[in-house]
């Protein structure tokens, strides 16, 4: 096990990643231990690559990125990025929050997906160095997409031993909602392997929420007993993944959240292999979900890092999060910020061979 190595980690470095348009410069940040190296970059607050050990030692890129500014802003699958205001789906881009009315821009045909047109995927962050790791810290200005409140964020990325830790504070100056996740694709095998459907993944949650045909949850805490959402026990993604069910015809595959335990209590949320190559990856979470998502919207148009494309299902992402659509759900755990209070969330990916 890796966990038990004697792990030094290595020096932050920064390098120039290109220029947006509007020409503010954007960088490269990358941290490593002796068995885990990342690359952070401050456009999006984005995880750019990820290396990690197989069974022999050999290290591989385990998350689907690019080498180029230029393709992130050509992305349209929210690679690497903290996704907010709000991650996930809100039904019509509508809630009501202290009696008024809010209208977030549509941008997944009848909803509003991880915070709009513009959300903080598109957004240049504030990076600084911290220990093992690098910090990002962004202001979403009151209104900004349609949301309320001034909210100030900041991600702490940290490599320690074989594992990436996430941190996620924000605070306001007035009543909002707050969902951030962020939404690396994980492909365990390398990221120019193929499809992740021979990974198995073993999600220990009893619940899940379902879906309706736009994806939003319908409300209720769905027991997995009997359907093909049951990963209690591990099982190969692509066993049950084309299954004449309805809530995988909806989602055009797994697209789901997993109802996994209390808030702020750190949680087993899902552990996936790969066979081949040997390598685990373990996530747990202070969040209350966690969404399995089996790149079913990967379209073939954006390039790996070999020269090929990355195809439908070449990734998959694992979402530590709030319920999606929690403003129209009063049974959810809410995620309601006010003055005075700081959102706190704690992710840790820990990979082992």
């Amino acid at each position: 096990m890796l966990s038990g190595m004697s792990l030094i980690t290595m020096p932050l470095s920064i390098t120039p990643f290109g220029t947006l348009p509007d020409g503010s410069a954007v960088d490269l940040y990358r941290v490593g231990t002796e068995v885990l190296q990342a690359s952070f970059t401050n456009y999006g607050g984005r995880l750019v690559s990820l290396r990690a050990p197989d069974s022999a030692g050999v290290m591989e890129d385990v998350v689907l990125g690019y080498d180029s500014l230029e393709l992130y802003l050509l992305d349209k699958t929210f690679s690497g990025a903290v996704v907010g205001r709000f991650g996930n789906r809100i039904a019509g881009g509508q809630f009501s929050l202290d009696g008024e009315d809010f209208q977030i821009p549509l941008n997944d045909n009848t909803n509003a997906l991880h915070g709009g047109p513009v959300g903080f995927d598109q957004k240049l962050w504030h990076a600084e160095p911290i220990a093992d790791g690098v910090a990002m810290t962004m202001v979403s200005e009151d209104g900004d997409q349609g949301f309320p409140g001034t909210l100030t964020l900041r991600v702490e990325y940290t490599l320690v031993g074989n594992a990436l830790r996430i941190e996620y504070r924000a605070t306001t100056d007035a009543a909002t909602i707050v969902n951030v996740t962020n939404h690396a694709y994980f492909n365990l095998a390398g990221e120019s392997s193929g499809t992740i459907l021979e990974h198995t993944i073993e999600l220990p949650a009893e619940y899940y929420t379902p879906v309706d045909e736009v994806l939003i949850p319908t409300g209720e805490l769905a027991p997995v007993a009997g359907t093909p959402l049951d990963f209690r026990t591990a099982t190969k993604i692509g066993e049950r993944i084309e299954a004449p069910d309805a809530q995988l015809l909806r989602a055009g595959g797994y697209d789901h959240n997993w109802a996994m335990g209390r808030v702020g209590e750190v949680k087993l949320a899902a552990r996936l292999c790969d066979p081949a190559s040997g390598r685990v990856m373990t996530v747990e979470t202070t969040e209350p979900g966690i969404q399995f998502y089996s790149g079913n919207f990967i379209d073939g148009s954006m390039p790996n890092r070999t020269g090929g494309i990355y195809m439908r299902r070449a990734g998959l992402c694992l979402e530590t999060q709030h319920y999606p659509d929690t403003p129209n759900q009063p049974t959810f755990p809410t995620t309601t910020l006010r003055p005075g209070d700081t959102m706190r969330s704690t992710t840790i990916f820990t990979f082992t061979a």
